[in-house]
């Protein structure tokens, strides 16, 4: 997706390194740094201008940036493969809604790469009466929640720890599957089935009508209809599920939205995530 001159950047980075790499991120003006575990590395070469950004969306997505911009109004495109350009940049509305961005200023290339089987020393935790219990991943960005729940789905459509069950998952921005022209290109379990591009509450409701999930998984509920959805899903017999943002139980009561999320009882299980360094440490909390 990089031009030559960024491409360069990356070259004094050996292979290893480079599958240690989370996200490119290129600020016009400046030159592009490299995310790794450890924070991020300015890399060595040209400044990155508007012109550089265009071309890496163009690059990426296989059409103009313009079309690109118009399609994108929630700040990020999704690529093949699952990976995820988030953009920035001058907002144009219309009748008070974002139909586009006119100027880039800046992009986050999110490096897709899944990690298979992390899930079986944490699923019994997770289980009571040989049955799974509903559970939320709770951790800060970047800790690897999407990671995390895409290897739990698998678990369970798999039958990691026992029966497969049916999942239903409501892929809003397509990156726990990562869609492409309907086969997904991160594996998520043989028993899997895959709502890409909707709302979170739309396809949890169109899972419900359609497809019979023993299991129901979205990420990242950020919104009051997605709480709502979610209970209502609930209420329909399905195990959930999802993952938020915070840092540990205390900061889901501190917000609104999630205190609303917790006293609807819908979730058994709390795991929280925790970044040292390399280390992705797990730990569960029961909710009731």
């Amino acid at each position: 997706m990089l031009p030559p001159e960024l491409m360069r950047g990356l070259s004094t980075f050996d292979e290893d390194r480079l599958q240690e790499l989370e996200e490119l991120r290129l600020r016009r003006g400046f030159p592009m740094t490299a995310l790794f575990p450890e924070g991020e590395i300015e890399t060595v070469g040209a400044r990155v201008t508007e012109a550089d950004l265009r071309r890496v969306v163009e690059s990426a997505s296989q059409a103009s940036a313009h079309t690109v911009l118009d399609r994108m109004r929630r700040g990020f495109v999704t690529l093949r493969g699952g990976h995820r350009i988030g953009l920035c940049g001058t907002v144009v509305k219309r009748e008070g809604q974002t139909v586009t961005l006119q100027y880039l200023s800046s992009l986050s290339i999110r490096v897709a790469r899944p990690i298979v089987g992390q899930v079986r020393e944490l699923l019994p935790s997770l289980m009571e009466g040989g049955q799974y219990l509903s559970t939320l991943i709770l951790a800060p960005p970047g800790a690897g929640k999407t990671t995390l729940l895409r290897d739990m789905i698998r678990g369970l459509s798999d039958g990691d720890m026992g029966q497969p069950l049916r999942v239903g998952v409501a892929d809003e921005r397509g990156e726990i599957a990562a869609l492409w022209q309907g086969e997904p290109q991160l594996y998520v379990g043989r028993h899997t089935d895959v709502l890409d591009g909707c709302a979170k509450s739309e396809g949890l409701s169109m899972l419900m009508r359609g497809m019979n999930p023993q299991v129901a998984a979205v990420d990242e509920i950020t919104d009051p209809t997605d709480v709502e959805a979610v209970v209502q899903a609930a209420g329909c017999g399905v195990v959930l599920l999802a993952t938020a943002h915070g840092l540990d139980r205390a900061d889901l009561e501190r917000r609104p939205i999630y205190r609303e999320l917790l006293s609807a009882g819908v979730f058994r299980r709390l795991v929280t995530l925790e970044r040292r360094g390399k280390r992705r440490l797990a730990r569960t909390e029961v909710l009731s």
